[in-house]
């Protein structure tokens, strides 16, 4: 039997955690881990105490026709990357990793193209952690240094209308 390696040990931790996630169209798991310790975790779904949209059966975002990656205020879902951050104290966070899993809810497929949103990436910005682990398949990922989101500010160029 071969051992699983350490990334994607973390990442099919994250994928569980998606499981619980609440949203229609994507669901998506994180995990925040400092020195092999597993500080919080965090899944796709409405505020507490708000109606979830698995509870009402339709997707705001769907029913407006909004493409993916925009007007993420229409949202009722807190994301996954802030709900587990918001569940960990920032002494934790500081140079901790965020492993990410996202999956399509009407394919059961794994997103392609997996990214944190503009909002969430000002938030893992701030919250100290220097680097997200994002799955690609079963067996890829890729790493982003979260110094390169400070460095290329793409807040700007989205003000901008690029």
């Amino acid at each position: 039997m071969e051992r699983r390696d350490k990334i994607n040990y973390y990442l099919d931790i994250a994928e569980s955690v998606l499981k619980r996630g609440t949203c229609l169209r994507r669901n998506y798991g994180s995990i925040i881990v400092k020195n092999d310790e597993i500080i919080a975790t965090g899944y796709t779904g409405s505020p507490r105490g708000r109606k979830n949209c698995i509870d009402l059966g339709y997707c705001f975002r769907e029913s407006m026709n909004i493409p993916r990656g925009q007007m993420y205020e229409k949202c009722r879902s807190v994301h996954s990357e802030m709900n587990a951050i918001i569940s960990a104290s920032r002494r934790d966070m500081i140079g901790a990793s965020l492993y990410l899993v996202g999956k399509d809810m009407k394919t059961g497929k794994l997103v392609e193209n997996a990214s944190s949103c503009s909002m969430c990436k000002r938030v893992i910005i701030n919250s100290g952690i220097k680097e997200i682990i994002i799955r690609e398949t079963q067996e890829d990922y890729k790493a982003v240094d979260i110094g390169l989101w400070i460095d290329n500010d793409d807040s700007l160029t989205e003000t901008l209308g690029y």
